[in-house]
């Protein structure tokens, strides 16, 4: 096992144990009975972010970093067009979830566009502002077979502008169940109950990550409600989400280890694009 190949296991079981261990934390102060779900393509696939990327040098090698990613200044995204080719590199496809997903309709979200909760908690996509230079989701699913339900998932990065806009952005997330407890996504479908937490880099098992914020809650359509988590993490300037409606068959432990696969799985490759080393 190569060196990359080791570090990438590793950080997957460290971020595993990270978001089951908030996940059982939500669910403890109260998420009701923990069923819940993802935005679906007109929601909230769109990720926040943390604090401050100002990494420490080690003086002497006794001063810890403040992040664990280093990315290359000159491959840092400076304008839209850089921060698109970053985003299409780093975006999951259907694929890359695994055999038997595909993509869902519509398969992506509508370029230059953001998703925003407005005034009145209705999820909306709205032209990016200055502080986002690209955002984009796509939507798999994984269709329905040997008495289990149909899986939905959404993978999204957001290029902000500094690290700042993107610690504003995840202070936004974070205090969004709070400003909007009962979230609409479209006509007939809410999400409510919602909970988050978030696990800056150096608390509880986030050894890989500058920042991460999960949310549970119950995502509802007609009379059905199905178990939601949504990971939005940040290495840098650059957030990345993941959001997974659960079904009928599948257990919550499922949903976290898609949640991680995805999580990860762009988290190396904004490290892979950025020239970054951890």
């Amino acid at each position: 096992m190569d060196d990359n190949t080791g570090r990438h296991r590793s950080t997957w079981l460290r971020a595993t144990a990270s978001a089951a261990a908030a996940a059982a934390l939500l669910a403890g102060c109260g998420a009701g009975d923990g069923k819940a779900a993802e935005p679906s393509p007109s929601a909230p696939a769109v990720s926040g972010s943390p604090s401050p990327a100002a990494s420490a040098s080690s003086a002497g090698g006794g001063t810890a970093a403040l992040t664990p990613f280093e990315a290359d200044p000159a491959k840092v995204p400076r304008t839209g067009r850089q921060a698109e080719r970053l985003a299409q590199a780093v975006v999951l496809q259907p694929q890359a979830w695994g055999d038997g997903f595909r993509a869902q309709q519509p398969a992506a979200s509508t370029p230059r566009t953001v998703a925003v909760l407005d005034t009145q908690c209705r999820w909306q996509r709205r032209p990016l502002p200055k502080t986002v230079l690209a955002s984009l989701s796509r939507y798999s699913e994984l269709p329905g077979a040997g008495g289990k339900g149909t899986l939905k998932v959404t993978a999204a990065i957001t290029v902000h502008a500094t690290v700042r806009d993107a610690d504003q952005q995840l202070s936004t997330t974070l205090e969004e169940p709070l400003r909007c407890p009962v979230q609409q996504v479209r006509t007939d479908e809410q999400i409510s109950g919602l909970l988050s937490n978030a696990s800056p880099y150096g608390q509880g098992s986030n050894t890989y990550s500058d920042d991460q914020v999960v949310e549970i809650g119950s995502y509802v359509t007609g009379a059905s409600a199905q178990t939601y988590r949504w990971f939005v993490t940040r290495l840098g300037t650059v957030t990345v989400a993941v959001s997974v409606m659960g079904a009928t068959g599948y257990k919550p432990d499922e949903l976290v280890q898609y949640a991680s696969h995805g999580t990860t799985t762009m988290l190396s490759r904004v490290e892979s694009e950025l020239g970054g080393k951890s």
